[in-house]
């Protein structure tokens, strides 16, 4: 028998076969009213509970600063950590269909003890000038001892540049900075200029300048903060955008190619991939490691001494302790309780009416809220404002309802695949804070 006729009929045959499984997955997907891209994806990609051999995974999120030599060009090499986040990651079941992310940040400036015996800031850790494997290796098992972790299962190391392209491919976003910012860093190509109280849209230089200022009086704690803030943002804009299509589905993947290193491997990005392609930004939760005290050290300058106390609590939290069930149907002594500032806030302006959402925002700021961002609504026909939260955050909008004052406003909690993130609230502002009073009498900020 010819080579090119026997290559031929093996060919058919795998044509063939293929053709029957994806007759099957058709099949399946009509029978079962599902995607058929979902069925079809259980064909080929195991779950991460059969990769993983677990339900929930921890990782370490190192984000990576550039420096500039003498001739005005990039280089990595001994960079620094910028960013430290742990992540606990709970895979989707049928319990809980959408999973649960939580994210500890740990200020890059924390005093910790090095493996080779020497004080230094945790960032130091990263800086081995070895490869980028090593280099994250070291940094992960520095962090994991200080959080008191057995380990990371992985590791996700991005480049400062993954930030800016991936706000660059949405188109940007909408924030409000909380306070005006001025500083300029020539050498580390940092320049920051934002009024506090007004919108901006940010693009990707813009928004990764805003996340990395620190000169404050809070210094790194409030950097954390802005960066969860952008991170809250961006998720929302990638979510009520809609950027499934396959253009934006190539961008990201080379965004993500140029940018990020990591030893998860490609079975495993694309079974989490799958798995989180629902997920509900209700159910990330984000801290960070507070301190008590500050020193100063002959290396390297001012460095924090964390809590340790609240430290042990929070690793507790996110990365041992189940799931917290749904929070009771609250009462109006309970909201009143609720501290404003521990409630994130996203303002949507339904009225139609322009700068009523921006009003809204600044009304709600002045009262002591976090307002993370100020975007249109799906529609401009909003008689009534209505107050969007999480199941398990009915407190805080309560609280948020009563600072607005309008009698026609109500709190919706909204199905979990839907949810604003736990112990955050979204605002759509409608026609009624513009005639009813209340909070609406505040000037606009713009």
């Amino acid at each position: 028998m010819r080579a090119d006729s026997l290559t031929g009929r093996v060919l058919i045959a795998v044509v063939a076969l293929v053709a029957v499984l994806a007759g099957a997955v058709f099949a399946q997907a009509l029978i079962e009213r599902r995607n058929f891209r979902d069925v079809m994806a259980g064909y080929f990609v195991p779950p991460p509970q059969t990769l993983f051999h677990k339900d929930r995974i921890a990782l370490a999120l190192l984000g990576i600063d550039y420096d500039y030599n003498s001739k005005d060009e990039e280089y990595s090499t001994n960079a620094r950590t910028d960013t430290i986040m742990a992540a606990s990651i709970d895979f989707p079941s049928s319990d809980d269909p959408s999973g649960h992310v939580a994210m500890l940040s740990v200020p890059r400036d924390t005093d910790v003890v090095l493996p080779s015996g020497r004080e230094d800031k945790i960032n130091a850790a990263y800086a081995g000038g070895g490869s980028p494997l090593m280099d994250a290796h070291a940094s992960e098992r520095v962090i994991a001892q200080f959080l008191g972790l057995r380990g990371f299962d992985r590791f996700v190391t991005l480049r400062i540049n993954a930030a800016k392209e991936l706000v660059d491919a949405i188109g940007g976003i909408d924030v409000v900075p909380d306070e005006t910012m001025n500083y300029d860093d020539t050498w580390g190509h940092l320049h920051i200029h934002f009024i506090g109280g007004r919108m901006y849209h940010m693009n990707g230089d813009q928004a990764v300048s805003y996340s990395r200022f620190r000169h404050d009086e809070c210094s790194d704690p409030c950097r954390i903060k802005r960066q969860q803030q952008v991170i809250r943002i961006v998720l929302a804009k990638l979510q009520n955008d809609k950027f499934h299509d396959l253009l934006h589905l190539n961008t990201f993947i080379d965004i993500i190619h140029r940018n990020v290193y990591t030893d998860l491997s490609q079975q495993e990005i694309m079974s989490l991939a799958l798995a989180f392609e629902h997920f509900d930004r209700g159910n990330l939760t984000t801290g960070q490691v507070p301190y008590v005290d500050t020193k100063d050290l002959a290396c390297c300058g001012n460095v924090l001494i964390a809590d340790d106390a609240a430290k042990r609590a929070l690793v507790q939290k996110y990365f041992f302790d189940p799931i917290a069930p749904p929070r009771s149907s609250p009462d109006a002594a309970a909201a009143a309780h609720v501290v404003p500032a521990s409630v994130h806030v996203v303002v949507e302006n339904g009225s139609g009416v322009a700068g009523v959402g921006a009003r809204a925002a600044e009304a709600l700021r002045k009262a002591g809220f976090v307002v993370d961002g100020v975007v249109n609504a799906d529609s401009f026909r909003y008689d009534a404002t209505e107050v969007h939260t999480d199941p398990r955050a009915t407190l805080e909008g309560q609280r948020v309802l009563s600072t607005l004052a309008l009698r026609g406003a109500s709190v919706q909690p909204d199905p979990v695949s839907s949810s604003p993130p736990s112990g955050a609230v979204t605002v759509i502002v409608g026609r009624d804070y513009v005639t009813g009073g209340g909070a609406g009498a505040v000037a606009t900020p713009k």
